[in-house]
C-alpha cells in the first residue's frame, strides 16, 4: 500500500507557491489573505493560526480581523463589505461558525464571489457544478491537487464519497465530476452503504466517526481517501477510517494526520495566488 502522504505534498507545492509569490511581488503585487474571527472558538483559532503560518511562510500578507463575540451583525457586514473593496486583499474567509444572533446564511452571501476563497457562496457553489469555478472550496481542491501528485486518473473511475456536507462531500463531487469520474455520494439515510463502498474504486470518507470504515466497506486495491479528524477510545487522533484495519486491503490510502489536512490550506493559499496572479495580469 502506498501512502498518500499529503505533508510531504504540501511541502513540495509549497517551493513553486514561494516562487509564484516572489514573482508577484517582482511585479508590485502582495498576494492578500484575511481572515474574520468572531468570539473564542479553540479549534477556529488553531485553524487560523495554521493559516497565518502557512501564509507567511510564503510571503502571502496575512490580515486577521478578530472581533469579540458580542458584535453586531451590521459590523460584521460592514467589514465584509470593506474587505470586498479592498483592493490589496485578493481572498477573505469568515472562520464558522459564528455566535448565534448572527445569520450564518447573510454573512456567506455578503462575501464577493470573487475573493471567496472558501468557495461558500451560492453563486460560488453554482459555478462549481457547472464547471466555471472561480473559486474552489478548499479540502475538496486539496483532494485533487493530491491526487494529481500521485497521477491518480480518475476518468471513468468509480467514486464513492461518503459524507454530503457542503465543505466536503459535495464539492468533491463536483469536481471529481468535472474529471469524468462516476461518482456517487452516500450518506446517513444511505441503505446497503457497505454494497455500494464496495465498488469504489476510489472512496472518498467524510463523516466525522472515528474508524467507521473497516476493511469490509473496501474493494481491493481501492484508493481511500480519509479526511475525518476524530479521536479515538484513547484519545489519540484518527480518521474516520481503521487504518490498521485496512492498509493491507487498500492500493492507496491518507493517513491521519498528515494526508488530507495540510492539503486544505494548501488550495486555500494557492487559490490566493491565483487570485493575485489575475490581478497582476489586470
Amino acid at each position: 500500500m502506498k501512502l498518500l502522504e499529503g505533508k510531504k505534498v504540501a511541502a513540495a507545492l509549497d517551493v513553486t507557491m514561494t516562487k509564484r509569490v516572489a514573482d508577484l511581488k517582482q511585479k508590485g503585487v502582495t498576494p492578500g489573505l484575511a481572515v474574520i474571527l468572531v468570539g473564542e472558538n479553540s479549534a477556529s483559532a488553531v485553524y487560523v493560526r495554521n493559516k497565518k503560518r502557512r501564509a507567511e511562510k510564503l510571503g502571502i500578507k496575512f490580515d486577521l480581523i478578530h472581533f469579540d463575540a458580542t458584535v453586531s451583525e451590521k459590523e460584521l457586514l460592514d467589514k465584509i463589505d470593506e474587505l470586498n473593496h479592498d483592493e490589496t486583499i485578493d481572498g477573505f474567509i469568515v472562520q464558522l461558525p459564528v455566535p448565534d444572533h448572527i445569520d450564518e446564511d447573510k454573512v456567506i452571501e455578503a462575501i464577493d464571489p470573487k475573493k471567496d476563497v472558501d468557495g461558500f457562496t451560492p453563486v460560488s457553489v453554482g459555478n462549481l457544478w457547472i464547471g466555471t469555478p472561480l473559486t474552489k472550496p478548499a479540502t475538496a481542491s486539496g483532494i485533487l491537487m493530491m491526487l494529481d501528485h500521485y497521477n491518480v486518473d480518475l476518468d471513468g473511475k468509480n467514486v464513492v464519497i461518503v459524507g454530503r456536507s457542503n465543505i466536503v462531500g459535495k464539492p468533491t463531487a463536483a469536481l471529481m465530476l468535472d474529471r469524468n469520474a462516476t461518482v456517487t455520494i452516500t450518506h446517513s439515510h444511505t441503505k446497503n452503504l457497505k454494497e455500494i463502498t464496495q465498488k469504489a474504486d476510489v472512496l472518498v470518507v467524510a463523516i466525522g466517526k472515528a474508524k467507521f470504515i473497516t476493511k469490509d466497506y473496501v474493494k481491493d486495491q481501492a484508493i481511500v481517501v480519509d479526511v475525518g479528524m476524530d479521536r479515538d477510545e484513547n484519545g489519540k487522533l484518527c480518521g474516520d477510517v481503521d487504518f490498521d484495519d485496512v492498509k493491507d486491503k487498500a492500493a492507496m490510502m491518507t493517513p491521519v494526520p498528515g494526508g488530507v489536512g495540510p492539503m486544505t490550506i494548501t488550495a486555500l493559499v494557492d487559490q490566493v495566488i491565483e487570485l493575485a496572479e489575475g490581478r497582476a495580469n489586470g
